[in-house]
């Protein structure tokens, strides 16, 4: 327990100094973390002057492998002497990293289990950034990333919101919406799609599910409010969608798609849903069948495939995408 509450003071006192449009004494860092040890851990008694000096002298030592650059201006004020230090970016230490090296040969005995046939990646990710350290060199694993994603620090907040059945008050603007409103959500699932963070839930005073897009989040608190249970299955509730945008009790519709034989190595060795079904393969063609709900992540999945797919039914998203086609080759032709 007194090493989880040393993590999260660690990780309070970096935010803070990361923050370079305000000075931080002491007092300030105190209350900042006086605060999450509230929020996250229902400690009332605070945080002592020592302790929060202790943990700045052990982010300074290489006792933790932090090595911060933590100086002080003016006798009072914190901060980081470089501008994009954080200790989230630190190297691991030689005693950690071998201790990680271990946990990685267990998890690898698991990975030919179908149970945790979602083990393969994170430990490829998790193994390429140990060589690395170790090395000192390139990484060995270049995962999917987009360095100016937006809302990923509400991630923790809200994964312990749904497991702690926690309502929330959240600041909320939508692409559509000209100013931001507050929502009272009880959320239930977190889900990443191509590498956006969305969140299932319910809004009060609205029917159905909403799904929040945290990089359109403005503000997260908990709320007092009673918690509302989900009336439907929530680990399920992807199951018959590509993508995110989904309402509940939406039925799915039976897709059938006829891709040029240039298409058909992307479509046989990654399929678009794991409902999709072989019809017909053949030197020329490959002919598939999807059954999933209609939406906008659908309808761009198959636009994706350009000139080397084609809709055999239902009629009417043939109809839409054709027209979509026709849009879009006006768009060009009056360049």
């Amino acid at each position: 327990m007194n090493n989880k509450l040393a993590l999260l003071r660690y990780k309070v006192i970096d935010q803070c100094l990361q923050n370079k449009y305000r000075k931080w004494t002491l007092e300030d860092l105190m209350s900042a973390v006086a605060d999450a040890l509230y929020e996250y851990e229902g400690i009332k008694s605070g945080v002592s002057k020592r302790t929060i000096q202790l943990d700045i002298q052990n982010m300074r030592s290489d006792k933790l492998g932090y090595h911060a650059p933590i100086i002080v201006l003016e006798k009072k004020f914190y901060q980081y002497e470089e501008k994009d230090y954080s200790i989230t970016n630190s190297n691991l230490s030689k005693q950690d990293a071998e201790k990680l090296g271990e946990v990685l040969k267990l998890l690898k005995q698991f990975t030919g289990f179908s149970y945790f046939e979602d083990l393969s990646a994170t430990i490829g990710k998790i193994e390429g950034k140990l060589l690395q350290q170790q090395q000192n060199k390139a990484n060995f694993v270049d995962f999917e990333k987009n360095e100016l994603l937006k809302g990923l620090e509400w991630i923790t907040g809200l994964l312990d919101a749904v497991k702690n059945k926690q309502t929330l008050a959240i600041q909320y603007q939508s692409f559509k919406a000209k100013n931001p409103q507050t929502l009272i959500v009880y959320p239930y699932l977190l889900k990443e799609y191509r590498n956006r963070w969305f969140l299932l839930c319910k809004v009060r005073g609205q029917k159905g599910t909403n799904i929040l897009a945290l990089d359109r989040m403005q503000e997260v608190q908990k709320s007092a409010e009673h918690f509302c249970d989900a009336d439907f299955e929530v680990h399920s509730y992807f199951d018959d969608a590509i993508g995110v945008t989904k309402t509940m009790g939406q039925e799915t519709i039976p897709i059938v798609l006829r891709f040029h034989k240039s298409a058909a190595p992307y479509v046989l060795t990654k399929p678009i849903h794991a409902s999709q079904e072989v019809l017909k393969h053949s030197a020329e063609e490959t002919i598939i069948s999807l059954k999933v709900v209609h939406n906008f992540e659908l309808e761009r999945e198959i636009l994706g495939f350009g000139e080397t797919v084609r809709i055999l039914s239902p009629r009417f998203l043939k109809n839409r995408i054709t027209k979509r086609l026709k849009i879009a080759m006006e768009n060009y032709e009056a360049v």
